[in-house]
């Protein structure tokens, strides 16, 4: 599993005009099953997003062809974690590493 951390390096104003790409973006990873939950950041200065069930290399990518990355107005940090432990609700994702 993957938390995206988006930090904006542009002001808001700038992350506001690639909003409604940025969300059909998000669409389109929710509706892979890609994407478990996102949201922004408080204080308003990025993101984040969880998601799951593909590879590092994949992750990458994703995240290159998020419009706000595309367009400059923010940076990708990706960090990768073993989700052992989960709700009910996200049992579907969690994982048992090889011992």
């Amino acid at each position: 599993m993957f938390v995206m951390e988006l930090t904006y390096t542009a002001p808001v104003e700038a992350v506001e005009e690639q909003m409604d790409a940025h969300v059909a973006w998000l669409d389109g990873h929710y509706a892979a099953g890609v994407f478990l939950a996102s949201g922004r950041k408080v204080p308003r200065d990025g993101g984040v997003i969880l998601a799951g069930g593909v590879s590092r290399a994949e992750i990458e990518e994703i995240a290159s062809g998020d419009p706000f990355a595309v367009s400059g107005v923010c940076a990708y940090r990706i960090t990768e974690f073993l989700a052992t432990r989960t709700s009910a609700d996200l049992s579907t994702v969690r994982e048992n590493p090889a011992p």
